[in-house]
């Protein structure tokens, strides 16, 4: 199955319950092969549910029907994030290139570069922060799109 069958596939599964559309998906797609994870047909499903939780997580938090298109890039790299932590966690992470994924990380004006090679951080505490990093990026946006509850 192609990778833009498998992204309609998704779209179709999670549309009862999301609002991302597959130009989204695919973003998500993308964003996690350049942080050097190569996906598999098996990945789908834990991606999808990345997904709601990450898209709900907006929702609530700035009491909105869909994520803004101002978060849509910190939504992506959330989604990544707590893809790789779930992988992580349960011990099933692999076909990911570490070393690659961890040198830099870019989003939009901001850089962060982590230690590579003989630096003080072991390649899984380089993960760690790679992980918290995009688990947390951009929260403090939420602020700008957040309506209130009466």
């Amino acid at each position: 199955m192609t990778i833009e069958e498998r992204i309609a596939a998704l779209q179709q599964n999670i549309s009862l319950v999301s609002t991302v559309g597959s130009e989204f998906i695919d973003k998500v797609y993308k964003r996690l092969g350049s942080l050097g994870y190569a996906i598999t047909e098996s990945d789908d499903w834990a991606i999808s549910f990345a997904i709601q939780k990450v898209e709900n997580n907006i929702k609530n938090s700035c009491n909105v029907t869909s994520i803004p298109d101002g978060l849509n890039q910190e939504a992506i790299d959330m989604i990544c994030g707590e893809f790789l932590f779930l992988k992580k966690q349960s011990g099933k992470l692999e076909g990911f290139n570490l070393d690659a994924a961890l040198k830099s990380v870019q989003a939009g004006d901001t850089t962060v570069t982590f230690a590579v090679g003989q630096g003080s951080m072991t390649p899984e505490q380089r993960l760690d922060a790679l992980l918290s990093y995009l688990i947390t990026k951009g929260r403090g946006e939420f602020a700008c799109y957040r309506k209130i509850k009466w």
